[in-house]
């Protein structure tokens, strides 16, 4: 594929995505390419939902080539929370931190084998003349009850990864893009190109 925009303001994510899609996209744009894009409010009920739109949005802005992802962490002793509000946790304008800070908080009295949980990621992309696709990727693994590591964002340094005995933000970034629930659905949406002679 000659170009693709990332739809995100997100440095971690562009970051990793664009190490995802080397060999794959020649020129990868971000939305800091395109001046005055227009927010979008993240008000869907699933991670689906909220890729789609977002997608949806900036390839109606630009008109080109487009892929948006909605991801978080879904902890099964909370009923599935934080979800799809993982990025605004302890608030609108929170921060990593503070997410995390809440997190913990929340599961402070829980035991470390009743911690499980998701990082689910959906992929949406959008082109000319054609329907959104998505593309889903998940990891299992435990809320541990101090941050390991300072690599990644997010929720990455709470998240064990059994396999492997280490957090997402300990983990060599080549094993957790291969691994992680955006590396997975990544997988999923270049096998899409290659298959389909996209590229």
């Amino acid at each position: 594929m000659k170009e693709l925009l990332i739809a995100t303001t997100n440095k971690g994510k562009i970051k990793e995505l664009e190490k995802l899609l080397n060999g794959v996209v020649k020129k990868v744009l971000s939305i800091q390419d395109f001046p005055g894009f227009p927010a979008v409010e993240e008000d869907g009920e699933t991670f689906r939902d909220n890729a789609i739109k977002k997608a949806v949005s900036a390839f109606n802005f630009t008109g080109i080539p487009v892929i948006a992802d909605d991801s978080g962490l879904v902890v099964d002793i909370l009923g599935g929370k934080p979800g799809v509000f993982s990025a605004r946790y302890a608030g609108e304008n929170a921060n990593d931190a503070a997410n995390n800070a809440k997190l913990l908080e929340k599961l402070s009295a829980i035991p470390t084998n009743k911690r499980k949980a998701t990082f689910q990621c959906v992929i949406a992309f959008c082109k000319p003349e054609e329907e959104c696709r998505t593309f889903k990727g998940e990891l299992h693994g435990i809320i541990l009850e101090k941050p390991l590591g300072d690599s990644g964002f997010g929720y990455d340094p709470l998240f064990l990864v059994p396999e492997y005995g280490k957090t997402l933000a300990e983990l060599p970034i080549e094993i957790k893009n291969r691994i992680s629930h955006r590396g997975v659905a990544m997988k999923k949406f270049s096998d899409f190109l290659t298959s389909n002679n996209t590229l």
